[in-house]
């Protein structure tokens, strides 16, 4: 039997390529457009881990993401928050999301308190001292034909000069002064958010109790880094779930119908075929069996073509695009590797029902 599947496989060679370049197809639309949402995700968290804060403080209406809940923040409150018992640096930080430059997360700081969460380690350069300055990461300025200190690029078709490089996971990718960002955006003495440094690990929960005393800021998000990176995750943001299902189903969708068609159409040609087998004594489960084994050929090698070309498409974004992040995991590729296969193996189940259900003696006559 297993000599009978290969030999169907390889009198159709062209039909069985398509079958698998689909299957295969199937695999990359899943683990490559899913990498790319996921990416966003756990960007934020490799974005920020540097950062050195232990708490952040936004306004009750915040949303997860950085830069798309505006500057509505005063500064002022950086005074108020620093004296509370325990804060040691409250520094105030002004976030835009861009689409001029490609999607990106523009951050104004306040470097003499913002570099006191976590020093800045800088490749090359210096700090920022002026408004029309800004400081970039490594990553960035590893981009198109590399960026460095002293040259000029536009930020909200501004100019800015470089004046530093430094290794990333300070927030942004690239830095400006919180004055210069205020401009901007149009909301001087703003910010958007506030990081906190506290003395003790153990005095977190303390600090946000007393946060919440002050006047005005009881319905303020006080959360702990860990519990802002916690919320990053699929099943908190409704529409990144939904995309991802559609995404899925739409690859399962494709499979399914041109294993379908490429089994049903098998099953046609040798209706002759399956006459013999039957008049030989085959029964029906061995029918479907032999069906069934010859998608899973063409689903193993599609699966595995498919994981192979979306690693490679990986390989070739990040060395392309390091800036941005996919996150094509391990439990990931798995998830997609059963999905492809087991879609295709229900595209077959008709094809072999059918197989099975054809009357011996009416197989022996068809031409």
């Amino acid at each position: 039997m297993n000599k009978l599947v290969f030999a169907n496989l390889l009198h159709r060679p062209l039909r069985s390529l398509i079958s698998v370049f689909a299957v295969a197809i199937e695999v990359i639309m899943m683990l490559t457009i899913i990498a790319i949402m996921m990416g966003q995700l756990t960007g934020q968290k490799r974005m920020n881990n540097g950062i050195g804060a232990d708490l952040i403080v936004r306004a009750s209406n915040a949303m997860i993401f950085n830069g798309i809940n505006g500057a509505v923040i005063p500064v002022k409150l950086g005074g108020i928050l620093l004296g509370l018992p325990h804060v040691t640096v409250a520094t105030p930080v002004n976030q835009k999301l861009s689409m001029v430059d490609g999607l990106e997360v523009l951050w104004g700081i306040d470097y003499p308190t913002y570099s006191q969460l976590s020093p800045f380690v800088f490749v090359s350069g210096r700090p920022l001292e002026k408004p029309d300055e800004v400081i970039v990461d490594d990553i960035f300025a590893a981009t198109g034909n590399g960026h460095r200190v002293g040259e000029t690029i536009l930020i909200e078709k501004r100019p800015f000069r470089i004046t530093g490089v430094f290794e990333h996971g300070k927030g942004g990718r690239k830095l400006i002064s919180i004055d210069a960002m205020d401009d901007i955006t149009g909301t001087p003495g703003k910010a958007s958010a506030f990081y906190l440094k506290v003395d003790q690990p153990e005095n977190i929960p303390l600090v946000t109790k007393e946060i919440h005393a002050v006047h005005g800021l009881g319905d303020y998000q006080v959360m702990t880094m860990e519990e802002w990176y916690s919320l990053m995750t699929p099943d908190h943001i409704p529409a990144l779930n939904t995309a991802m299902r559609v995404v899925i189903w739409i690859a399962i969708i494709i499979g399914f119908m041109v294993i379908f068609q490429s089994m049903y159409t098998s099953v046609l040609e040798r209706t002759r075929e399956i006459g013999i087998l039957k008049s030989l004594g085959a029964s029906d489960l061995t029918i479907v069996t032999g069906v069934l084994r010859e998608t899973a050929v063409l689903a193993a090698a599609g699966v595995l073509l498919g994981v192979a070309v979306s690693l490679a498409v990986k390989a070739v974004l990040a060395y392309k695009l390091p800036f941005m992040y996919l996150d094509m995991n391990a439990a990931w590729v798995a998830r997609g590797a059963v999905i492809g296969f087991a879609g295709s193996v229900c595209g077959a189940l008709y094809p072999a029902w059918m197989a099975a259900r054809k009357d011996p003696i009416d197989a022996l006559a068809y031409e």
